[in-house]
């Protein structure tokens, strides 16, 4: 009797549940349709506080390539319609020239440079960056700007940088060479961290292409000391 009754209550909520379809379905329609309009509504604050922190984005990276010898080059950050997850970085390099998508307008040390200036800006990302052809096309002053912005960034970075400038190895934590050997039959390459001495013999080598020059070694001393300071 206990069985019969419990199908029996079985049953009856069932025939309920299939009576009110309806209602509940034009429920969860509305339901879905309350959901729907409050992701697109956030969607479009999102897209919108993006578009207005696009504007201040590029025109901090652009402040930073004036002091990374890019002096007429322009940066814009574009976002797409809501959400703005659609973002492109364009970056006119020269005055008048149209912005382009940094893979059609930069070189490769333009493309580095500008993914530096990018990084002094915002701060988070991978623990490890790695920037090649970062000093191409600049010297003197301008290198040692550069080093110094990258020095800025192993506060919160790993930073490997491949150069030939004096100026931005000096401003390293570490420094290593990295030669190629090629005795004709097979090339191999080595790479020696260097300290002491050999750190200076090196930027020696470096700057005048002389490391047994001592007015050499006396200015790559010098380098050092005010870059590391």
């Amino acid at each position: 009797m206990t069985e019969v009754m419990d199908f029996h209550r079985d049953l009856s909520a069932r025939l309920a549940e299939l009576e009110d379809f309806d209602r509940l379905a034009k429920d969860l329609d509305g339901e879905l349709d309350r959901r729907t309009a409050a992701v697109a509504e956030a969607g479009a604050e999102v897209g919108a506080a993006r578009r207005r922190a696009a504007q201040g984005l590029g025109e901090e990276v652009t402040a930073n390539l004036r002091e990374l010898a890019m002096a007429r080059a322009e940066v814009q950050v574009e976002v797409g319609d809501d959400p703005g997850d659609d973002v492109d970085i364009l970056l006119a390099a020269n005055s008048g020239a149209p912005g382009l998508p940094l893979t059609s307008a930069a070189s490769g040390g333009e493309l580095a440079r500008v993914m530096l200036a990018l990084r002094l800006v915002v701060s988070a990302g991978p623990p490890v960056l790695v920037f090649d052809e970062v000093d191409a096309g600049i010297g003197g002053q301008v290198a040692q700007t550069v080093g110094r912005s990258l020095s800025r960034l192993t506060a919160d970075h790993q930073i490997l940088v491949v150069t030939h400038l004096p100026q931005v190895a000096a401003c390293a934590d570490q420094q290593v060479s990295i030669v190629k050997h090629d005795d004709g039959a097979s090339t191999t390459v080595t790479a020696e961290p260097l300290d002491g001495e050999d750190r200076v013999i090196e930027l020696s080598r470096m700057l005048s292409g002389s490391p047994d020059s001592e007015s050499a070694r006396r200015h790559a001393s010098e380098l050092l000391e005010v870059s590391q300071g």
